[in-house]
């Protein structure tokens, strides 16, 4: 965490701050013991055993939407009451997932790359656009909302694939059961899933072949949600046209099968980040704290 979201922290706990990528299974000795509320994010998660070395543990907050590695079943039988930070910074996601929808689209970094060295546009290849294509969300919540009203704004038709039809959507967006027939639908497919067991390699060989060679693929959910085989497989073969990750498959380290293809755009996990998102997470963590404390509903409850 930066130093002023901890400064922030600071003025509401007495802040233990113990930042890891990896778990620790054998806990935080002493602090470990006097820990109440804990604050974590999606990817980092929170297992059963080091919830065994937090006895007082009673609050646990994902700082982000995603939450795939919470152990909410040990955190229920604990009585644990567990949010996320669910929507915060849906914005600032969608707005990165665009971006990267347009650069793998119309080429952005190899056209930006040939103009550097005086390369002129005869030379290159001429790109599809972007307005009033087919756009496919799979995983239609905040984010998902977020993206198909950038996509209205480019006169986009509107498909989704959701664990439910949702009744609150414009008449017009249309509803898929299933992952494959929606790609076999789109033009653009864009995954703003969250990570864990249900969704893992969700987009598959068999869905990027529906998606086909004329399709682009988005992913702002998690990596594991795509068979990184699968597309680098894909994206080689023709059998997509592109593809533009801001999540992949064994962050942090880069996605090895990716790096050389030029019809791939990356961004290493970027797109949840910035002042405005930053700061609208942390707040959604104090005033879901703030909540419990007060016994009042919670914003985001798991």
């Amino acid at each position: 965490m930066h130093p002023e979201q901890l400064s922030e922290l600071q003025t509401r706990f007495d802040v233990i701050y113990h930042p890891s990528h990896h778990p620790v299974p054998q806990g935080w000795g002493a602090d470990g013991e006097r820990a109440r509320f804990v604050l974590t994010n999606g990817g980092r998660g929170l297992n059963a055993a080091e919830l065994a070395h937090l006895p007082n543990a009673e609050f646990v907050s994902a700082l982000g939407a995603g939450y795939e590695n919470l152990d909410l079943p040990a955190m229920r039988a604990r009585n644990i009451v567990a949010v996320n930070g669910a929507g915060a910074n849906a914005p600032t996601v969608a707005d990165q997932g665009f971006a990267l929808l347009l650069a793998v689209v119309r080429r952005i970094p190899e056209y930006d790359l040939a103009c550097r060295k005086g390369v002129w546009r005869d030379a290159l290849p001429m790109q599809p656009g972007v307005s009033g294509r087919k756009l496919g969300i799979v995983g239609l919540g905040a984010v998902g909302r977020e993206f198909a009203k950038r996509g209205e704004g480019f006169d986009m038709q509107i498909g989704y694939r959701n664990r439910n039809r949702r009744n609150d959507l414009p008449a017009h967006y249309q509803y898929f059961d299933n992952v494959p027939a929606l790609a076999e639908w789109a033009d653009y497919l864009v995954v703003t899933a969250p990570g864990g067991a249900e969704s893992f390699h969700l987009v598959n060989a068999d869905v990027l072949r529906a998606l086909g060679k004329h399709g682009f693929l988005v992913n702002l959910g998690r990596g594991s949600i795509v068979d990184t085989a699968a597309l680098a497989e894909a994206l080689r073969n023709g059998t997509i046209a592109g593809a533009g990750l801001d999540v992949y498959e064994g962050e942090p380290s880069p996605p090895a099968a990716l790096i050389d293809l030029q019809n791939v755009v990356l961004s290493p996990h970027v797109a949840g980040r910035s002042p405005e998102a930053e700061a609208a997470t942390l707040a959604m963590f104090l005033e879901n704290a703030r909540r419990y404390q007060a016994n009042e509903p919670l914003l985001t409850p798991l």
